[in-house]
C-alpha cells in the first residue's frame, strides 16, 4: 500500500513539472540543453584528464550551478566561465561569494557563440548539444593559441568527431575537425549521471589545436569538401558529373579566370572580391543519403570543362574512390590537384 502512494506521488509531481528538474530551488530545462553533471566522480575524472596546472586559465562554457566549477578553481589559476542564462549567474556568484575562489571567477552572461573570447590556455565544458558545431570551431579558429580543450558532446556527435576513413560515421565534421586538431575520445557517459537526465548518452572528447596550424585556405578547404561529401558513399567520378556542380564550378572558374585577367588594372580591390568569392553550397554538417537528391550525371553530354574536372580525377587515381574512405591526406593531394588546373572551391 505505501508502494501504490509513492508511485502516485511521483507520477503526480512529475505532471505538475514534465520538463524541469530541481537543484537548490533552480529548475533545469531540457529545452535549452541544459543537463547539469550530479556524478561526483565522474567530476573529477574530467578534471584530471584535462590536466590542468596551477598556472592555468580555464575557460568552462555553460558552468550551470558550478558543480565543475568547484572542482576547476581548485585546480587551476583562473575559471572563466560563459553562461546565458542569468538564474545560473546569479547561482554561481552566490555559491563562491565570500569563498576564497571567488577573486578567481570570472563569470561572462552571454550566448558563447556571440562572445568574444578571452585568451585562456584550457577548455572544460558540458555544453548544450545543440551548438556543438559552431563551438567546436569557433573555439579551432579562436585567434589565441590554446592548449586543448575537454568536452561533453552528444555521443552519436563525439564519434562522429573522432571517426577515421570507413567508419559509418566518418563525414565532413571528422576530417575538417582532424585537419585542425588531434582529437582523441576520453571518456564515455551514460545518461543517468545527469539531472534531469537527456535522452541520449554522451561521451568526453579532447581537441588539442595542431601547432603549426594547416596551411590551406580555410573556405576552399570547406567548400571542396561540401562537394565531396554531397553522397559520401558515391564514387567521386559519379559526384562530380553532376550538371548542376559543373556548372557552379565552372563558373567559379571564368570568374576566377577574370579576376585574376583584372588583378593587372585593379589589384588589391580585386584580390579582395576574389577572397569574398564563395561557391553556393549549403551550410549543412549532415551528407545526403543515396536516396536524397537525384544524381544527374548529364550522360550523353560532353563538354571541355566536364573533361577537364574528369582529367584531374583520373590523374590521382581518385575517379572510382569514395569520400568515405579517404584519408585526410588524400583530400589535400586531390584539392592541390584541382588548384593546380585552376579549379578552385572558393
Amino acid at each position: 500500500m505505501a508502494g501504490g502512494k509513492i508511485r502516485k506521488e511521483r507520477a503526480s509531481a512529475s505532471n505538475r513539472a514534465p520538463s524541469n528538474h530541481y537543484q537548490g530551488g533552480i529548475s533545469f530545462q531540457k529545452s535549452k540543453g541544459q543537463h547539469i553533471l550530479k556524478n561526483p566522480l565522474l567530476v573529477d575524472s574530467i578534471v584530471q584528464k584535462a590536466g590542468i596546472k596551477s598556472s592555468d586559465v580555464i575557460l568552462e562554457i555553460g558552468p550551470g550551478t558550478g558543480n565543475l566549477t568547484k572542482k576547476l578553481l581548485e585546480a587551476g589559476k583562473q575559471v572563466i566561465a560563459v553562461e546565458l542564462d542569468p538564474r545560473m549567474v546569479l547561482e554561481l556568484e552566490r555559491r563562491f561569494q565570500g569563498t576564497p575562489f571567488s577573486n578567481r571567477l570570472k563569470v561572462i552572461q552571454g550566448d558563447v557563440l556571440k562572445t568574444e573570447l578571452p585568451r585562456f590556455d584550457i577548455c572544460v565544458a558540458n555544453i548544450p548539444y545543440q551548438i556543438s558545431s559552431p563551438l567546436t570551431f569557433k573555439l579551432l579558429f579562436h585567434p589565441t593559441s590554446f592548449r586543448c580543450a575537454v568536452i561533453m558532446y552528444q555521443r552519436e556527435f563525439a564519434m562522429r568527431l573522432v571517426a577515421q576513413p570507413g567508419d559509418n560515421l566518418y563525414c565532413r565534421l571528422s576530417v575538417n575537425t582532424q585537419l585542425y586538431a588531434r582529437v582523441s575520445h576520453l571518456l564515455k557517459v551514460g545518461k543517468n549521471n545527469f539531472r534531469p537526465p537527456p535522452k541520449v548518452d554522451s561521451s568526453v572528447v579532447r581537441i588539442e589545436p595542431r601547432k603549426p596550424g594547416p596551411q590551406v585556405n580555410n573556405k576552399e578547404w570547406d567548400g571542396f569538401l561540401r562537394v565531396c561529401f554531397i553522397r559520401k558513399n558515391k564514387t567521386l567520378g559519379s559526384i562530380f558529373k553532376q550538371k548542376s556542380l559543373l556548372l557552379m564550378l565552372e563558373n567559379n572558374f571564368k570568374t576566377l579566370q577574370a579576376l585574376l585577367a583584372s588583378l593587372h588594372n585593379n589589384g588589391e580591390a580585386a584580390a579582395t572580391h576574389l577572397a569574398d568569392h564563395s561557391m553556393g553550397i549549403e551550410d549543412d554538417d549532415n551528407e545526403m543519403d543515396d536516396d536524397d537528391v537525384d544524381m544527374d550525371d548529364g550522360e550523353g553530354e560532353t563538354s571541355e570543362f566536364k573533361d577537364k574536372v574528369m582529367n584531374v580525377l583520373k590523374e590521382g587515381g581518385f575517379e572510382e574512390k569514395r569520400a568515405s574512405k579517404l584519408s585526410q591526406q588524400e583530400f589535400l593531394y586531390l584539392l592541390s590537384l584541382f588548384n593546380k588546373s585552376g579549379i578552385h572551391f572558393t
